[in-house]
């Protein structure tokens, strides 16, 4: 699969602009603000239904206009499908494809698959596990629009069980049934979505450990582990328990919404605090390159790969590694931002991989 055609209309500092894309390698090269990244964005839009890196659709319409349109004609095994995404003002985002209007905007996910790697993906590391829960769930659900129904499912339970427990203060009345058939719903969805966590890090954890030793040379040890409460206890049992604390606290504390990943470096060192800077960005681009190969594997045939800014905070050596790897035929259709045209074209030159390089300035492009 890949990305003949990419057009944008009112997009960001993008008032139109039209691209033709190799099936090998495209680069974006310009100054930091000149829109480099807003183009991979758009690519994200066209697979994910949304921005990688803005919640708010309606903050992507340029400055000035009322709406904002993307565009892009995929080609997979030479059938060509054409996805369209736009937004008026004040109005629900449409999604088409092939002219025709998806029931669901959950229907589209997966069936253009991408991975990004950005310095965004930083907060996977330095936030909470939230982050790192987004990123098991986004991973899974691109292969699995019944896991996405699941989790939708699961919030909307929980937010049920949370508002019982804040009206205990409220109203003074505790529903002791209400809150026995939530915990009998919850535990239904939440059961399958931590075996399904837990089968996907099975996974997984062979295709990360296999990249991040790539990168790194075999130059230091890291680990990864999947770490829930309902590996040690029932989750029913876990809601019983700790009924009387979430009745003070207000909110759920136990369940698969607490579920998190544990990064450690040099024999179970936490990787946030003993992790340079570039053996965290390694790290996380082993992490977004394992996602790649669990998306190949299950979906049969390659994803997108989008990198922004990738050379920041990577020597020279670790550069090079990963320009080779991703140039590989594991890897498909690759998409890369940079400050410097020349730096890319010669590592490219290098490997012998064919190129396109846009030049984009004011949110322009030339090619």
């Amino acid at each position: 699969m890949w990305l003949k055609q990419l057009s944008v209309f009112n997009f960001k500092n993008y008032t139109e602009s039209t691209l033709d894309f190799l099936p090998e390698v495209n680069a974006f090269a310009g100054e930091n603000g000149a829109g480099k990244t807003n183009l991979l964005d758009a690519i994200h839009y066209l697979s994910l239904c949304k921005s990688y890196f803005n919640p708010i659709d309606s903050q992507h319409i340029k400055k000035g206009e009322d709406w904002f349109m993307i565009q892009g004609e995929f080609d997979n095994d030479d059938r060509l499908d054409h996805i369209s995404c736009s937004l008026k003002r004040n109005q629900k985002k449409q999604f088409k494809r092939n002219k025709k209007d998806y029931p669901r905007l959950a229907d589209h996910i997966g069936q253009f698959p991408s991975v990004t790697i950005s310095p965004n993906d930083s907060v996977i590391i330095t936030e909470g596990s939230e982050e790192r829960r987004k990123f098991i769930d986004n991973v899974i659900s691109q292969t699995d629009n019944k896991y996405l129904d699941t989790l939708i499912a699961y919030n909307k339970v929980l937010l049920q069980r949370n508002a019982v427990l804040k009206n205990i203060r409220d109203k003074g009345v505790f529903d002791l049934g209400l809150m026995e058939v939530l915990n009998v719903q919850l535990v239904e969805v939440g059961e399958i979505i931590y075996a399904r966590r837990k089968r996907f890090m099975a996974s997984f954890l062979p295709e990360f450990q296999r990249h991040y030793s790539f990168l790194s040379e075999g130059a230091e040890e890291v680990s990864l582990e999947y770490e829930s409460q309902l590996g040690q206890h029932g989750f029913l049992s876990l809601l019983n328990q700790t009924l009387e604390k979430d009745r003070i606290l207000e909110r759920t504390t136990q369940g698969i919404h607490k579920d998190d990943l544990l990064f450690t470096i040099h024999e179970d060192m936490p990787l946030k605090k003993f992790g340079s800077q570039g053996q965290q960005k390694s790290f996380l681009i082993a992490l977004k390159l394992a996602q790649y190969s669990f998306l190949r594997r299950e979906k049969k045939y390659k994803p997108l790969l989008l990198l922004d800014d990738i050379f920041d905070k990577l020597d020279e050596k670790r550069t090079k590694k990963l320009m080779q790897m991703v140039s590989e035929d594991e890897f498909g259709q690759i998409f890369i931002t940079d400050t410097d045209a020349f730096r890319l074209q010669k590592i490219f030159e290098d490997i012998a991989q064919p190129i396109r390089i846009f030049a984009i300035q004011g949110g322009a492009v030339n090619v």
